[in-house]
């Protein structure tokens, strides 16, 4: 099958695209044939080597983790899905090695879930990971409930889109820091954007007198200024700074879930939740994408076309 692969941690630069030996299928696996995958920060990352301390890995390593595609094959112990169901995942396991952005994926039962039928193969792909890290961060950590007021840190990015649809749907009231060019599109889904940079506390006190209900931080650099806005027994949260638990919140390091991965397919056939795809990059691309994730001012997903 054609892959990506690198052979040692490094840049975009230096991977490569190529023929590579079809992923072998464990009993409690399924075997994918991958529509798309969605670029994250962390796959980059990852071959960076930042995440070494963390999670073993294997060379050589297909990178990616999300993934939209249909099933070839189950293994021997499952149950859940059959060839030809349509599906999307976060396959994430405890190494590094068999990633999506390839033609076929050997993917862990426990890291899949029905495909969203309203949403293309390149929009359920960039679901997963994005979604999940939302949605655990929204429901599990900030146990965020209706009629609150949730400040989001990078609404248009990835991940906060998702959180700012999601927070809207439990009937909360979002305020969203983003770039000026992101503050129309974010006022489309109903929050309301504020802009970075000084003077940012007083913009939210502003539009939250009394303080805010909850706080996602999705950037990073923002923990002292996010806990003086919090309301009396306001919660914050944190995907990309651990101190977050120094001040009393939340770290969020989202992890593989069925039940939540159907809350969001759910969602998303409601209407509810949308992905936006800013680019789509076919695989032997891939590098290219990865350089456009490293920049960091895309608004949405990048997605990966695979066959």
């Amino acid at each position: 099958m054609k892959a990506i692969t690198y052979r040692g941690y490094g840049t975009p630069d230096d991977l490569d695209f190529g023929d590579v030996p079809e992923p072998k299928l464990g009993p409690d696996s399924v075997l994918v044939r991958v529509r798309a995958a969605a670029v994250n920060p962390v796959d980059w990352k990852i071959q960076a080597g930042y995440l070494d301390s963390v999670l073993d890995t294997v060379f050589p390593v297909v990178p990616g983790w999300d993934v939209a595609g249909v099933v070839e094959r189950v293994g021997g112990g499952v149950s859940e899905f059959a060839p030809g169901d349509e599906v999307i995942g976060y396959v994430r396991e405890d190494f590094v090695s068999r990633g999506t952005f390839a033609e076929y994926v050997a993917a862990p039962v426990r890291t899949l879930a029905r495909k969203p039928a309203n949403l293309s193969f390149e929009e359920a792909a960039g679901l997963p990971l994005a979604g999940l890290t939302a949605y655990q961060a929204l429901v599990r950590h900030l146990r965020i409930a209706e009629g609150e007021t949730l400040l989001v840190h990078a609404a248009a990015g990835g991940v906060g889109l998702l959180a700012a649809q999601l927070a809207r749907a439990f009937g909360v009231r979002v305020i969203g820091t983003a770039s000026e060019r992101n503050h129309d599109y974010l006022r489309a889904l109903g929050v309301v954007p504020v802009t970075y940079g000084e003077g940012l506390a007083g913009r939210v006190r502003a539009l939250a007198p009394e303080g805010v209900d909850a706080v996602l931080d999705l950037v990073g650099g923002v923990l002292e200024d996010s806990a003086a806005l919090l309301a009396p027994g306001g919660r914050l949260a944190s995907i990309v700074d651990a101190e977050v638990t120094a001040l009393g919140g939340s770290y969020v390091f989202v992890r593989p879930d069925t039940a939540d991965l159907t809350a969001l397919t759910e969602l998303a056939e409601r209407g509810a939740l949308s992905v936006e795809v800013a680019a789509v990059f076919p695989l032997e691309k891939a590098a290219e994408a990865l350089r456009l994730s490293m920049e960091g001012h895309t608004r949405g997903k990048i997605a990966i076309s695979v066959g």
